[in-house]
């Protein structure tokens, strides 16, 4: 939404012919289209205004299921079903959600003198279709993919649209979807590839409403009810797809860093990762660890590098680890193959000359690290048998030996200029090609290593993203900023309905941390769903001097004691839709004096988090009502009430509910030691 917008610009749409369809749907005209109300599912009322022929993409995994519908006219038509209604008003044009007669959403209460209202409830802009709902005072409001700053959006103007962020400092991010949801039990859902921009209570257009900008060609609006959040989570992730299952090898430790240079360095950090005794599973290829820069991507290893890479790989997997390999959905003018996909239509086309667009690099970002990159064209996944061609090449890969894929650069396509296969063009194709390309290399791992075996580990995401696991957090900052604004961005991902997330473990650009950053980083990165060592520059743990190495040590070898709860609650998320990674608004919800303390989280229902994020070992903790137990001490510590802590490097607040019997795997170096089967336990630990 750009921040000029004029509510002159508003053309406020009216409502006529109200009628209710004999499938309990109520149907209307406005000065642009039919307006459509009803119930699509138990809990979840659909709203359309206008209508579309363009490409949906698939990203309603569910389709409808309406419950039983009680019709009631009384100056208008509400709808009931069970506990939940909603009802128009043809008068106003106004639409409510309510819950045993209570309203959740509804239309803008904010009066103005020169109108009846200060915003339209609805209407439409040169833009699109704007959309206004009214907030209770002091409402809260969460989600919106992954944002850097607070976890509660109220007072923010957010916009759904992937960029490639360079940091986790600003508005922009890597995995946006216009979905939001108050802790009151509301939660709203724009179906839409498009850019949406969401007025959050932003005072310039109004701090009491929430305004929608919606760029697309129909409105198309979910309204969703429930007792809570984890309700509106649950109907969500129903509606858009309930996240998938991760192998267990995926939730070890994984080394990575941009980048090995060649197979030596490659080789000498995977058998230094076992001759320090670091528990480690994966250790990742990198773009330019593996590619060459000026004809990249191919499905190929440099051959200059790499005459001979599978047996590369082998040794590196008989070290115990799984290989992972960067990609991105490009390829170089340069590259041979380049005149053969172009003539086959495998690339978004300019829409004036009908050639391939020309991606060209900005050459900023880039330093003597991160060389700049060749002219290239990108990969039009709207054309079957270009997403085929990309699905299948991944198999030579696989058959070297590298077990999971690297999606990077998923945000690349421009919004003006370019035409895909399917006739959309790149402002509609911009943000659901992250949700195309993901879904085309997961399928290439399912088909290779099968359903049990396969993810991707992907940087860009959309509506639907938690389908096709895992993601990782872009390029933060290596500083204490870089992993505040980490920990907020997973919890922000997780507040969407996503439970997979790994941080650059150090940060990714601005020099290397210092050894308390990087111990206070990898302490954190063990509460996470994975858990990823990366940045520009040494990130070896061995890096950091003997002291932050032990301590590195010991996080690691709790992260892989804790896997048998990491598994038993990401297999939950798999059925209900609820994160493993739970911020203090989604598991407390009735407790608004925890909210505020957004970055400390619940690790599945037991284990309540607080990643220290300033140097020196200051934090504050909120624990909630009860009895918690000190990891480390056991000491019981009655909540409601406030902690200000001091801890030494060697310490990290960590607290376990009353009653929880946490289970502990026996040590190991790699996931592979424990067998296919259940996880070896050394004890279950009990509290209180």
């Amino acid at each position: 939404m750009p921040i000029g917008l004029e509510l002159g610009a508003i053309t406020e749409l009216h409502l006529s012919d109200l009628v209710a369809a004999p499938n309990g749907i109520a149907a209307g005209m406005t000065e642009r289209g039919p307006f459509r109300l009803g119930w699509y599912a138990p809990g979840i009322a659909r709203l359309q205004l206008g209508a579309s022929t363009l490409p949906d993409y698939g990203l309603l995994a569910a389709p409808p299921c309406p419950p039983e519908i009680a019709i009631e006219r009384s100056g208008g038509l509400a709808l009931r079903a069970g506990p939940y209604s909603v009802a128009v008003d043809p008068d106003q044009f106004a639409v409510t959600l309510a819950r045993d007669g209570t309203t959740l959403l509804g239309p803008p209460r904010d009066a103005h003198f020169r109108r009846r209202f200060r915003l339209p409830r609805f209407g439409t802009t040169p833009k699109g279709w704007f959309v206004a709902i009214d907030l209770a005072e002091g409402e809260p409001v969460y989600g919106h993919g992954e944002k850097w700053s607070r976890l509660d959006h109220r007072g923010q103007l957010v916009v759904s649209w992937n960029e490639d962020a360079l940091g986790v400092n600003a508005e922009i991010s890597y995995k946006n979807c216009p979905f939001a949801w108050s802790p009151r039990g509301w939660g709203l859902f724009v179906h839409t590839p498009a850019k949406v921009g969401h007025g959050v209570g932003f005072a310039p257009f109004s701090h009491r409403s929430y305004s929608l900008l919606v760029e697309d060609e129909a409105l198309d609006l979910f309204l969703i009810a429930a007792d809570g959040p984890a309700g509106v989570l649950e109907r969500y992730t129903w509606l858009t797809g309930r996240p998938g299952r991760v192998p267990r090898w995926s939730l070890g430790a994984w080394l990575s860093k941009a980048y090995y240079s060649d197979a030596g360095e490659f080789l000498a950090a995977a058998e230094l990762t076992r001759a320090h005794r670091l528990p480690m599973d994966v250790i990742t290829l990198d773009g330019r660890a593996w590619q060459d820069t000026a004809t990249r991507f191919t499905f190929a290893f440099d051959p200059a590098r790499y005459p001979d890479p599978k047996a590369v790989l082998d040794r590196v997997k008989g070290q115990g680890l799984r290989v992972c390999a960067w990609e991105y959905p490009l390829v170089s003018i340069h590259n041979r193959l380049f005149p053969e996909l172009a003539a086959r239509g495998f690339f978004l086309k300019d829409e004036r000359t009908g050639e391939p667009w020309p991606h060209e690099w900005d050459p900023a970002p880039f330093g003597r690290v991160l060389t700049p990159l060749p002219t290239s064209g990108i990969v039009d996944f709207t054309n079957p048998a270009a997403y085929a061609w990309w699905r299948d090449r991944h198999a030579d890969v696989f058959a070297l030996g590298v077990d999971v894929m690297k999606p990077d650069f998923g945000e690349q396509v421009p919004a003006e200029g370019v035409v895909a296969h399917n006739g959309d063009r790149g402002a509609r194709l911009h943000n659901v090609y992250a949700l195309l390309y993901n879904r085309c290399c997961h399928e290439a791992a399912v088909a290779y290593h099968g359903p049990h075996d396969a993810l991707v580990f992907s940087r860009s995401g959309w509506t639907g993203s938690q389908r096709y696991p895992v993601q990782w957090g872009g390029d933060p900052q290596s500083d204490w900023g870089g992993l505040a604004g980490s920990i907020r961005g997973m919890l922000s991902w997780s507040c969407s309905g996503v439970p997979f997330y790994a941080t650059d473990i150090g940060g990714f650009y601005g020099g290397q941390p210092d050894p308390e950053l990087f111990v206070r980083w990898t302490q954190a990165a063990v509460f996470a769903s994975h858990m990823r060592f990366h940045g520009i520059g040494a990130r070896e743990p061995w890096s950091f001097g003997e002291d932050a190495l032990g301590l590195v040590r010991r996080a690691l070898e709790l992260r892989y004691a804790l896997i048998p709860y990491i598994e038993r609650h990401l297999a939950a998320a798999a059925d209900t839709g609820l994160p493993l990674c739970r911020p203090m608004a989604l598991a407390f919800p009735q407790a608004r004096e925890a909210h505020g303390f957004d970055t400390q989280y619940l690790f599945g229902p037991d284990l309540l988090v607080a990643p220290i994020l300033l140097p020196g070992g200051h934090v504050s903790v909120w624990l909630p009502e009860g009895i918690w137990h000190v990891w480390d001490t056991g000491e019981p510590v009655v909540g409601p009430r406030r902690l200000d802590l001091t801890l030494s490097l060697d310490r990290f607040p960590l607290f376990v509910r009353a009653g929880a019997e946490i289970p502990l795997a026996v040590p190991v170096d790699c996931t592979a030691a424990w067998g296919s089967g259940a996880i070896p336990l050394a004890e279950r630990r009990t509290f209180g």
